[in-house]
């Protein structure tokens, strides 16, 4: 891949690395079009049919008119979002109308005409979409979609040459990454991303080299469209005296809003530092000993590097690890479990 060299990927946003200062995530601008849709699908029902709505929310026929008004309200917000690059005012305005909603609800829940458990469900919906209009309009102001970011380093007992020659492969990252699951390269600079999730879901994107400067640096990240907005960028330095390479990581991922977003953050945990740490710690001992080294102090489990006492594993506890799909079995596995050996 030849790309002329980019700026490091440090203490930048992810926007800008992508040469986009200012500008949403592809997911931020995707939840926008569809609360636009959303907009004028409820807009045009509330304007055609109020009284199925009054019916539905569980409010007096006698509203029908008010309902009309706001039919009218949510029909000039999907557009507006819909004419707008940028609709982060037309997504408030959304916000704003929501909080209008659930006034003339709370209004409602004390008329005696008012069916109070539909009002209730009604209340529950806005509420939801409340939630959804606010994620998105702070996205879309650049306040509310910060990512999760991680940079760490170390230093590897190999050349440069070596170090970049390994990780330029990415078929190589799920090695020592525990999150991923397979790399594929697709050619020409293109590479396809499968990340593990809880409960045997996973997550999927491709991606694209955006710079490339052999034993030096590589950056990469997400195409447009993708379900998870990231980016990332490794550098190579000779250590002094010859003694290694320094490797230093930064990684940036936006999950989108709604399942995916969830599925995402909870690959990284409440640690993403801890957790880019703990794969170069596997990198190193995989670029220098050939495999990841796990001793009898280690507790095979939800965490991989849980620490215990130093024991041989009682029966239960190696069926509860051999049963966890997310974890390497003791054969057949990129990660061999070492007897007696301790991580360096």
């Amino acid at each position: 891949m030849t790309a002329e060299p980019q700026p490091y990927f440090e203490g930048t946003t992810y926007a800008a690395q992508r040469g986009q200062p200012g500008l949403p995530s592809s997911s931020a601008k995707r939840l926008a079009r569809g609360l636009g849709w959303f907009s004028v699908g409820l807009g045009l029902t509330e304007l055609l049919c109020p009284r199925a709505i009054a019916k539905i929310s569980g409010v007096s026929n006698a509203h029908t008119g008010l309902i009309r008004l706001y039919g009218l309200r949510e029909l000039a917000s999907g557009l507006a979002i819909f004419s707008q690059e940028k609709p982060t005012e037309a997504v408030w305005s959304r916000v704003a109308g929501d909080a209008l909603d659930l006034a003339s609800l709370g209004v409602a829940f004390t008329s005696p005409d008012a069916k109070r458990g539909r009002v209730a469900f009604a209340t529950a919906n806005v509420l939801a979409v409340t939630a959804l209009d606010l994620i998105c309009a702070k996205q879309l102001t650049g306040n509310g979609n910060q990512g999760i970011h991680a940079k760490a380093s170390c230093i590897v007992n190999r050349s440069p040459e070596e170090v970049y020659s390994f990780w330029r492969r990415f078929e190589n990252l799920p090695r020592f990454m525990k999150h991923l699951e397979s790399v594929h390269d697709l050619g020409n600079g293109r590479s396809h991303w499968v990340a593990k999730g809880p409960a045997g879901m996973s997550v999927e994107w491709d991606a694209t080299i955006i710079a490339d400067v052999p034993n030096e640096v590589i950056t990469w990240r997400s195409l447009e469209n993708s379900d998870v907005d990231n980016a990332g960028a490794v550098r190579f330095e000779a250590a002094p005296g010859g003694r290694g390479t320094i490797v230093k990581v930064n990684i940036q991922y936006n999950p989108p809003a709604g399942v995916i977003g969830a599925t995402i953050a909870k690959l990284f945990g409440e640690e993403p530092q801890q957790q880019l740490d703990d794969d170069l710690r596997r990198f190193k001992q995989v670029m220098e000993v050939g495999e990841v080294v796990v001793s009898d102090a280690t507790l095979m489990g939800s965490g991989y590097f849980e620490q215990r006492p130093a024991r041989p594993a009682d029966p239960k506890e190696l069926e509860t690890a051999q049963a966890d799909e997310s974890l390497p079995s003791q054969t057949g596995t990129n990660y061999p479990r070492s007897e007696g050996r301790m991580m360096r």
